[in-house]
């Protein structure tokens, strides 16, 4: 079974991407730091070991030119980041999953290798993050993801790497390395 990397996207526009760090350098800057971030994140993560798959919000913009063009895309869909995330999760063909954010300049090919590395004797990765959130969740899938997978998690916040955990009961954790994502001023 194929390897897949997903990396979570999101159309660089002025205003609709990372606008907590626009209120902050102004929402022109912080797109184009979006866009060029995505840019070098996907240059940099491309390995024969793993296919990666664009998740695309808004699902509109899945056909937007700033994505390069031999990748799959899928719509990431409504509802909030543990909706879209266990959708990717149950949706996507069989075998290992990993998902990424685009904000974590920091990610290396050596991280992905070693986070599904980590799926052989787990049946979930995660990589927190210092903040209490994790930039990094991935999933063996040899059957459905658990029904309470990402229910009640307080996303943004210190509780939402702890929240998560807790909605996987039983199964098989691992933790791979510490990265910081970009959502202020202070992050860059």
């Amino acid at each position: 079974m194929r390897r897949r990397l997903v990396v979570m996207v999101k159309a660089p526009r002025p205003g609709r991407v990372k606008t907590r760090l626009g209120r902050q350098i102004g929402m022109v800057p912080a797109a184009w730091w979006m866009r060029h971030q995505t840019t070098r994140l996907l240059r940099r993560l491309r390995d024969p070991r793993w296919d990666i798959w664009l998740a695309v919000a808004p699902d509109i913009s899945l056909r937007d030119a700033a994505w390069p063009a031999d990748l799959p895309r899928v719509p990431q869909g409504p509802g909030d980041l543990g909706d879209r995330m266990g959708r990717l999760l149950r949706d996507l063909p069989s075998g290992p999953v990993c998902i990424i954010g685009s904000d974590i300049p920091g990610i290396t090919r050596q991280h992905i290798a070693r986070a599904f590395g980590a799926l052989g004797p787990a049946e979930a990765v995660f990589g927190p993050a210092p903040d209490g959130g994790f930039w990094l969740v991935g999933m063996k899938r040899l059957g459905p993801p658990p029904a309470t997978l990402f229910r009640d998690v307080r996303w943004s916040s210190e509780h939402a790497l702890s929240d998560t955990l807790a909605t996987l009961p039983g199964l098989r954790v691992a933790m791979v390395d510490e990265l910081n994502d970009v959502d202020e001023a202070s992050d860059l």
